[in-house]
């Protein structure tokens, strides 16, 4: 008892004590601590992964995104080809413009988008489905469309759901607005096609009074178009017409001479 309370236990409680040290240093009779563990691996497999979507679209970036430079485009040498040529402004994450490609390979896409995430997901969804007839420029599109594009050389503009800035004070920064209508129309070939789509009333009937007010364009109906087959409805759109939000297409063609 004396040699106890000094702190000196006998062999047998020594060796209970070695093997519990033992134990833990094993982590043994401990399942919270290998447990533990486990995130510490799911994270590096994470890592892993979103390491291997970064690179995917840093490979195809340097065959299908084209800096930004002052200086008309040659389409033809950009695309290797000539062919029918449409600018899309504003792709979003680029799932529509990735399936009109797809379904079209005989015309050509030149896509404008500004934030890099979309950028980004559009690059992977051309690997992932080889598209051949994309390319893309991250920049400001009226920048685009006065200094790169040459005058009648595209076939079509889509701007599809661009954001409706609904605050009014914020409305100038909309897209589709007087001031930019021109720009816009400019590198359109006659009998070019400008297709707008907005879940925005408001923002619809401001884009029908200014494309109407802009003497170089016409508008193929009277008022806002039938969704063409050609603009698949994408998955914002269709829960949006779940909740009673209407789209309206306006299609509006440059008119000759």
């Amino acid at each position: 008892i004396a040699a106890e309370h000094r702190g000196q236990r006998p062999d047998a409680d020594q060796e209970i004590l070695a093997r519990m040290m033992l134990d833990r240093r094993a982590g043994l009779n401990h399942p919270q601590r290998r447990v533990e563990q486990r995130p510490v691996q799911q994270e590096q497999q994470r890592t892993g992964t979103q390491c291997q979507q970064q690179r995917a679209p840093d490979q195809l970036a340097s065959q299908w995104r084209l800096p930004y430079a002052p200086g008309l485009l040659d389409l033809d040498t950009t695309f290797g080809r000539k062919a029918a040529r449409v600018l899309e402004i504003g792709f979003g994450m680029g799932e529509s413009t990735a399936e009109i490609a797809a379904a079209h390979p005989h015309i050509d896409y030149l896509a404008v988008e500004v934030h890099t995430p979309g950028v980004g997901s559009l690059l992977a969804r051309i690997g992932e489905l080889q598209l051949q007839n994309v390319r893309i420029i991250q920049h400001d599109a009226i920048e685009i469309l006065e200094k790169m594009i040459a005058p009648e050389a595209l076939d079509g503009v889509n701007v599809f759901f661009p954001d409706p800035w609904p605050k009014t004070r914020h409305h100038k920064r909309r897209l589709i607005q007087p001031p930019l209508v021109a720009p816009l129309a400019s590198p359109m070939a006659p009998g070019a096609i400008l297709h707008c789509a907005t879940d925005w009333l408001e923002y619809a009937e401001q884009m029908l009074a200014v494309l109407r007010a802009e003497p170089t364009l016409e508008n193929t109906v009277t008022d806002y178009a039938p969704r063409p087959d050609a603009r698949p409805q994408t998955k914002f759109e269709s829960r949006g017409l779940r909740l009673g939000h209407g789209v309206r297409d306006l299609l509006f063609r440059k008119r000759s001479g």
